[in-house]
């Protein structure tokens, strides 16, 4: 029986090393279970690259670029709230969208899926990592792990094209989760704010990848990396940019001037997770919401001062999703918090007292765990990945509504009244956003291999990507 195991155990070792040899290796599903078969053929990729570059430009394939607006004066005027933004037609600029909500709210969709799938636009390689895309004047931007260097690319939507490619020698590697850069872009006024798994943070001209600033964060704050590389999307608030290094002695949160990367305030100790922050209004007062490794809380966009705190510990800081504002009787007051690993859901509420903002659980229960993915919110119910199975939550009371539809470690989008779903397979499904029951609409392959990374919505277009291939297609209404 040993000599069988050993035989056993050489011979899985000899067809794992020859895999390896040809560029492949077996990487883990979101249960941690190796089953996935992935290769990085950056071969593949930098021979479509050069034969798109050889290749004429259509006319119109992208139209001019938004320019920069001018530099913010010492007066700033406060913008509306963010759910009062309105995002030009076939913008989609932040991570999960101009509110970082995942919501779609430019124009219907096609709700009636041919059995083959969505008119397809285009399909090609991608290098690495778990970014999504941000879209902007019909480009689409992302970051990918191409050989020993990230890379910001620039592509047209309608087609694919490469537009332009800027990178810095940058390799984050880890066995488990897999390897690249996982933070969103972001577009603002005509500059990409990208920031890599190893802390680069570079600020790029949206029209021609051009280097307008860049800093590390983590050296810039004496800060180690987390433990799957940095995840946070930078986000834009008036005249900064603020980044989560995780950083001691006040060093966590950090915000620098966006338009010359000078350091404007720092604050906090906490060591980060892997959300983004997110620009809200909750009891009448617009911050900054940050989930860190330890604790959910707010920060006045002035200073960074902490406004509120609410506890929220995981384990090994593993907080992924992206929290939920909850409107409630027109107040936005409460806050929806979800992680995986057995940690659970929560509702929290803000309230004033004095002159103090104080959070006080509202719910909490273990029928929704967010692992990688976040939650949407529509009519009041929150609709979810509980682990791998999408669920409907009651946004007031926490009642499960339904659970069905297994998806896996995907991640999803809400649109209209409906959820799209990318599942961890590659593909793309229709669920209609009700609280009566689960009805999947439609469902077909879009990409091949593991999918973590979300889709995005932009002007009728779907794009998705994962660490192997991109593509996009049409969902306008038909």
């Amino acid at each position: 029986m040993i000599k069988k195991l050993v035989v056993g155990a050489a011979c899985l070792a000899l067809i794992a090393g020859a895999m390896a040899l040809a560029g492949y290796r077996i990487v883990r599903d979101g249960s941690g279970v190796p089953r996935f078969l992935h290769r990085t053929d950056y071969s593949a990729l930098e021979a479509d690259r050069a034969r798109q570059h050889q290749q004429s430009a259509p006319a119109t394939d992208v139209p001019p670029i938004q320019a920069p607006a001018p530099a913010p004066t010492a007066q700033i005027v406060t913008p509306p709230s963010p759910a009062a933004t309105v995002t030009p037609s076939g913008f989609w600029p932040d991570f999960r969208g101009p509110n970082r909500d995942g919501r779609y709210a430019e124009t219907s969709i096609r709700t009636t899926w041919p059995t083959g799938g969505l008119p397809r636009l285009w399909k090609q390689p991608v290098g690495g990592g778990y970014a999504s895309f941000v879209v902007a004047n019909g480009r689409a931007f992302t970051i990918e792990q191409r050989r020993n260097q990230e890379v910001v690319a620039a592509y047209a939507v309608t087609t694919g094209r490469e537009l332009w490619a800027h990178g810095w020698d940058a390799e984050f590697r880890e066995s488990l989760g897999g390897d690249g850069p996982r933070a969103t872009p972001t577009f603002h006024e005509g500059r990409i704010y990208a920031l890599g798994a190893l802390g680069e943070l570079q600020v790029l001209d949206a029209g021609t990848g051009a280097l307008i600033w860049r800093r590390n964060i983590l050296s810039d704050n004496n800060a180690p990396n987390v433990s799957w590389g940095m995840s946070a999307s930078p986000l834009i608030v008036d005249d900064k940019v603020i980044v989560l290094p995780g950083g001691p002695r006040g060093q966590s949160v950090v915000a620098y001037n966006k338009t010359t990367g000078a350091p404007i305030w720092k604050t906090l100790d906490d060591p980060q997770a892997y959300t983004s922050p997110m620009l809200v209004t909750v009891a009448g007062t617009r911050q900054i919401l940050v989930v860190s490794g330890r604790r959910a809380m707010g920060l006045a966009i002035e200073d960074g001062k902490l406004l509120w705190e609410y506890p929220w510990a995981t384990d090994m800081d593993i907080s992924v999703a992206q929290p939920l504002v909850i409107a409630r009787e027109g107040l936005d007051d409460r806050v929806f918090l979800s992680a995986g690993y057995g940690h659970g859901a929560a509702v929290f509420e803000v309230k004033r007292t004095g002159d103090k903002l104080e959070a006080r659980t509202v719910w909490e229960n273990q029928r929704m765990n967010n692992k990688f993915s976040s939650s949407v919110l529509h009519d009041g119910y929150i609709y979810g990945l509980d682990e791998s199975i999408l669920a409907c939550v009651d946004a007031a009371t926490g009642d499960m509504k339904w659970k069905g539809g297994r998806y896996g470690y995907g991640q999803i989008l809400l649109a209209g009244d409906h959820v799209i779903v990318l599942t961890e397979e590659g593909e793309l499904a229709l669920v209609k956003a009700s609280p009566v029951r689960h009805e999947e609409l439609g469902k077909f392959s879009a990409i091949e291999g593991r999918t973590w990374n979300y889709p995005v919505i932009a002007g009728g277009r779907l794009l998705v990507r994962n660490a192997e291939e991109m593509a996009a297609f049409d969902i306008s209404p038909k």
